[in-house]
């Protein structure tokens, strides 16, 4: 089965992650996709394929008579929540022309809202219909990894190390990596598989934190409010006020943090704001969130009583802090992707991956493409031909594990 075949397959199956859910996975469909692949793992020969809490696992036994390390391969079934992600269609766009591409009679892909459309002239597309995400993001992963693992099934005269195949829920709502079983997937390191273009390796990922500020009001009539009513929603405004309006989304970029409100609710009696915290830089990641913290204080000396509540919960950490002293691994990702005749880049990742919590739990994990584009939306694309060289890539940094000291 070709990746492109794969890929439109998982896409029909709705893994759209929850947020508002405390259970794992996230959502109960992403089990419909596990399913799938169990069973397509088990059928094409991979050994000690298992399910555990919803994630999926694998093996691919070593070829040689010496023992080299392991490398594992991982990816992520959810599907954002931001868009739908049930009832995809995707359909094949061949020979790209370059030109804007009419997804529906009323919605259309155009170039001059994604330039990067430009880089896939003369490639075939999996576009969506207009009305759903495409789920490229990650499940292009999966075909990716599945295609090279069929590959050298089919193909024993490859010669390969121990390979260990991993599959994630609700990496999208930030949860990927947190039942992940690091010690018994047995890998010494490896790769997820959840990026863009084919030539990108990240190894560089925000820190990031979530916040909740809630803010206690006092609710009473407004014609018999005054030096009586608190309003929480006006409290909440100020609040958010005091932070920095240059470290917001929309005018950053590179390595610029930012505080992003991405949900605000609330009346007079209680306002409640999510934020989420991002920035590069260490010092600076914790200098938002003291500043967040101490802006809370000052609100409730400024009313003289603790109307604010700042909760912040870290999610995960820069992964170059532990992979600068693991450079011989994005090496090994830059010599496979130049034996597949393309440029290597190394990029920072405006975002995180599970590799960045999977580093931190001992298994160095940077992050590799896999021929998506314009993710999270109706105008998610997926290059036909760009995955099949993602394929190549993974199995030439299989090949290349031959050659590693254990």
């Amino acid at each position: 089965m070709t990746p492109e075949e794969r890929l439109i397959r998982y896409a029909k199956i709705n893994t759209v992650s929850d947020p508002e859910s405390p259970t794992v996975p996230s959502s109960a469909c992403q089990l419909d996709l596990l399913k799938v692949l169990k069973a397509e793992m088990e059928q094409m020969g991979i050994q000690e394929v298992h399910e555990d809490r919803g994630y999926l696992y694998g093996r691919i036994p070593s070829n040689l008579d010496f023992e080299v390390p392991t490398v594992g391969f991982i990816a992520h079934m959810d599907t954002a929540p931001d868009f739908c992600g049930e009832g995809v269609n995707p359909r094949i766009v061949s020979n790209y022309d370059g030109k804007d591409i009419q997804l529906n009679d009323q919605i259309t892909l155009k170039v001059s809202d994604f330039p990067n459309m430009q880089r896939y002239v003369g490639q075939d597309l999996i576009v969506t219909d207009g009305n759903t995400l495409l789920g490229a993001d990650d499940k292009a992963g999966i075909a990716d990894i599945l295609t090279m693992a069929e590959t050298l099934l089919i193909h024993p005269e490859i010669k390969h190390g121990e390979i260990r195949i991993g599959f994630t829920p609700d990496e999208e709502i930030g949860r990927g990596a947190d039942q992940f079983d690091v010690e018994n997937f047995h890998a010494d390191f490896a790769f997820t598989v959840d990026g863009g273009e084919m030539e990108a390796i990240s190894d560089e990922t925000f820190n990031a934190a979530s916040a909740k500020v809630t803010v206690q009001g006092f609710s009473i009539h407004p014609g018999s409010a005054k030096h009586k009513m608190i309003n929480a929603l006006n409290v909440a405004m100020e609040f958010h006020a005091m932070l920095p309006v240059f470290n917001r989304p929309e005018y950053t970029e590179g390595t610029e943090g930012f505080n992003h409100l991405n949900n605000m609710q609330g009346n007079v009696e209680q306002a409640v704001m999510e934020y989420i915290i991002r920035n590069h830089d260490s010092a600076q990641f914790e200098a938002q969130m003291a500043m967040m913290k101490a802006a809370g204080e000052y609100m409730n000396q400024k009313y003289g009583q603790p109307l604010v509540q700042v909760e912040i919960k870290e999610s995960y950490r820069n992964m170059k802090e532990i992979l600068k002293d693991q450079e011989w691994i994005v090496d090994l990702a830059k010599q496979a992707i130049t034996e597949a005749g393309l440029q290597p880049w190394v990029e920072k990742v405006r975002g995180g991956t599970d590799g960045a919590r999977l580093t931190f739990m001992g298994l160095p994990c940077p992050n590799l493409g896999t021929g998506g584009a314009n993710c999270h939306g109706r105008y998610e694309v997926c290059s036909i031909q760009e995955m099949h060289k993602v394929v190549e890539i993974l199995l030439n940094i299989v090949k290349a594990t031959v050659n590693l000291k254990k």
